[in-house]
């Protein structure tokens, strides 16, 4: 595959999130200054550039979108916020700089956190400039992604020693940690797309979601090989946690060639849904090629052979 990671993409994300503010009154600045630390602090931005790379696919403006990809990586930081607390994964560095509790202090690391969540749906229900229905479409589907049946589901489960063992119950508590999030920056393009039927949307969901386990799979692969520097924190803290991973489960030669059968199992379903998006392509929206998928494909293959 020649396809490369959309970095043009990634800068226009960044753009979009150093513009955003959250705060009203000089009370809670403090607030808003822990929440830009987290959610500034770099990285390749895969949620919402994934988001602006399927708005390409099915023949959306990428910027008329911007305001859902924003919305995402909101929660995306949030999350991490969240997951480097000393009652979670306890980890004093992410991307080569002190977490937000070790820069601000637990009590409001907690509350940066929160205050991510709320401004995510605030910003994606003033801002994004589609139908309302199609708005509140997304909107469900991004808060179905990250509560009980998603995201923080799938935290749960990972903490949780009720948790049954085996590779099985492993893919489904990683498919609900990790890839919902991924999944949903697919799909509600999709639906602000007005692209709502099953057998439409099928070839996508099943990209999105070899994506979200290809990409923990790798994660838990670079948390045994790679370096301090390049991860930007310290490897090894998945076993120090006692936290059950492919490498774990499974050794590092297997989970390298798990990698490998969900990222060509990632490439099959996209290239089905290449076909598939010109069918219900909005008019509107005919002047930019339906099944450009050329983006979808580098953010793959950067997942796949990313090393840190």
């Amino acid at each position: 595959m020649n396809a490369t990671y959309p970095d043009h993409l990634r800068g226009e994300v960044e753009r979009y999130l150093e513009g955003l503010s959250f705060s009203e009154e000089s009370i809670t600045g403090g607030l808003e200054q822990a929440m830009r630390y987290s959610l500034l602090a770099g990285g390749k931005r895969i949620r919402p550039v994934l988001a602006l790379a399927t708005a390409r696919a099915v023949g959306l403006e990428q910027r008329e979108v911007l305001p859902l990809a924003g919305a995402i990586e909101l929660i995306h930081t949030y999350s991490l916020i969240h997951d480097d607390l000393p009652a979670m994964d306890d980890d004093a560095l992410r991307r080569g700089q002190p977490t937000c509790h070790m820069k601000f202090g637990e009590d409001v690391a907690i509350l940066a956190g929160d205050g991510l969540y709320a401004e995510a749906f605030r910003h994606l229900l003033t801002h994004q400039r589609s139908a309302p229905e199609r708005v509140i479409a997304a909107a469900a589907e991004l808060a179905a992604a990250t509560g009980v049946n998603g995201m923080v589901g799938g935290q749960y489960a990972d903490v949780s020693p009720q948790t049954p063992p085996g590779g099985a119950a492993l893919r489904r508590l990683h498919e609900l940690k990790t890839g919902r999030l991924i999944g949903a920056s697919v799909l509600c393009v999709l639906l602000l797309s007005g692209i709502e039927d099953a057998s439409e949307t099928a070839a996508f969901r099943r990209f999105a979601a070899e994506l979200g386990v290809l990409f923990q799979i790798v994660d838990d692969i670079l948390d045994v090989t790679g370096t301090d520097d390049a991860l930007g924190k310290p490897r090894g803290s998945d076993e120090r946690h006692g936290k059950r991973t492919y490498v774990s489960e499974f050794g590092i030669e297997r989970a390298k060639e798990l990698a490998a059968e969900s990222h060509r199992m990632a490439q099959e379903a996209l290239a089905e849904a290449s076909g598939r998006s010109s069918l219900a392509a909005a008019p509107q929206s005919a002047l930019r090629p339906a099944h450009d998928t050329a983006e979808l494909e580098g953010i793959a293959e950067f997942i796949y052979t990313r090393t840190s």
